[in-house]
């Protein structure tokens, strides 16, 4: 086989090779691209509500420390007599329960799910208001988490004790999107009132903050799809492999027996 017959060969080989590989291009890749979409989403409007099985860690404050006491319970295990804040681990916590309500010291069953965590604060600082003057309301959700599988980095459930989270900040978290993950078709599964709901967004584009589903709320689920050049590596890749050993294994005899 002459040099030049081989080296057409070569390349044929190399252009079936590259046509087997899908090359992403960047307005696939990059997020939130410039556009003309006015931002409008607002937290307040987006915050997550309480619901049941929600774990809270609540402590009470006043000017008189000693009236606090009978709705703080502080735990004979605490190592200081300090500040009370409910990311203290010494906090007592309420359950919300199948019906929504928490049992509060002194204020009895009352109702929370349904609220914002600002809302349900104001709402206990006025149960509380009338047995002490002036209180202060701490509220943490313990058990605030959420999930984020397929094409990331770190796929995994994430606990936070912070009930302002956005899905870019969720798949933050996880590692962000490796680079065969879908950005243009991100799921987002939400259980509401024992129902689910499923968002899809955009992450290319601005007009994804302006989602519902941008601001996550506890237990939402964040599933990342393989994109096209995933799709078909992993069609593609042990065929290719074979194939290319086939051919180098060909042009290898051919060359040797027609020296």
């Amino acid at each position: 086989m002459s040099k030049r017959v081989l080296g057409s060969v070569l390349a044929l080989l190399t252009v079936v090779v590259l046509l087997c590989t899908s090359c992403a291009s960047k307005k696939n890749l990059v997020y939130l691209q410039s556009d003309s979409v006015e931002l409008n989403t607002l937290y307040e409007l987006n915050a997550p509500k309480l619901q049941s099985g929600d774990i809270l860690a609540i402590s009470v404050t006043a000017d008189d420390v000693r009236a606090t006491i009978p709705f703080n319970q502080v735990s004979p295990y605490q190592g200081s007599a300090g500040a009370i804040q409910a990311t203290n681990p010494f906090i007592p916590t309420y359950a919300i329960d199948v019906n929504g309500e928490i049992d509060f010291p002194k204020v009895g069953k009352i109702r929370l799910a349904g609220r914002t965590r600002t809302q349900a604060m104001d709402l206990l600082r006025q149960e509380v208001s009338k047995y002490i003057v002036d209180p202060g309301i701490s509220m943490v959700v313990r058990n605030f988490r959420v999930t984020v599988l397929g094409e990331v980095a770190r796929p995994g459930t994430f606990t936070i004790e912070n009930d302002r989270l956005t899905i870019l900040e969720a798949l933050g978290l996880a590692g962000d999107m490796t680079i065969y993950g879908e950005r243009k078709n991100v799921l987002l599964i939400r259980e509401q009132d024992g129902k689910k709901e499923e968002f899809r967004l955009d992450l290319t584009k601005r007009e994804s903050l302006n989602s519902p589903a941008y601001y996550l709320t506890q237990n939402d689920v964040v599933y990342v799809e393989p994109n096209g050049a995933r799709i078909q590596t992993s069609k593609y890749t042990q065929t290719t492999s074979v194939f290319v050993s086939v051919i180098g294994l060909i042009i290898t005899v051919i060359s040797v027996a027609t020296r």
